[in-house]
């Protein structure tokens, strides 16, 4: 299974919020340092808001930070949020239906089961456990040293 771009740069902004423990980080600076369009970080920012995972602060001094603990959030359930929307293949919802042997194909249930197997190695990891006690990761998204 490929990831979309924006689930890619949601995931990169999670683990840069949780190295920001709490303190706002603005999309600007999320963009800077992935060097990414900062409009494509404003769309991804706006679904991980609106699935409740990144809390926005409007104003002069707003920005982004984590709705809920780091350790309380599953790189499953962010992939989900995300990619539920993407067909994996043309009969899976989202896709565009137009696969003539649907009626009596077997490969959709496998497909089914390997995705939901995909997300269930995803669930085993928090964004807590992709940023604790990475110094280098932390050293180079906020240029200090853990």
């Amino acid at each position: 299974m490929r990831l979309t771009l924006q689930t890619d740069y949601a995931l990169r902004m999670m683990m840069h919020l949780a190295l920001a423990d709490g303190v706002l980080v603005t999309i600007a600076d999320v963009a800077e340092t992935f060097r990414v369009s900062r409009n494509h970080l404003m769309k991804v920012a706006q679904a991980l808001a609106h699935a409740g995972l990144v809390e926005t602060v409007r104003g002069r001094s707003g920005g982004l930070r984590l709705a809920q603990p780091a350790d309380r959030i599953r790189v499953g359930a962010i992939v989900r949020k995300l990619e539920l929307q993407t067909a994996l293949v043309d009969c899976f919802p989202g896709g565009n239906g137009t696969c003539r042997i649907t009626p009596a194909c077997q490969l959709k249930p496998a497909l089914f089961r390997a995705r939901e197997a995909f997300f269930a190695v995803l669930d085993e990891y928090t964004i807590h456990d992709l940023v604790a006690g990475n110094a280098g990761l932390r050293d180079i998204l906020t240029g200090e040293a853990a």
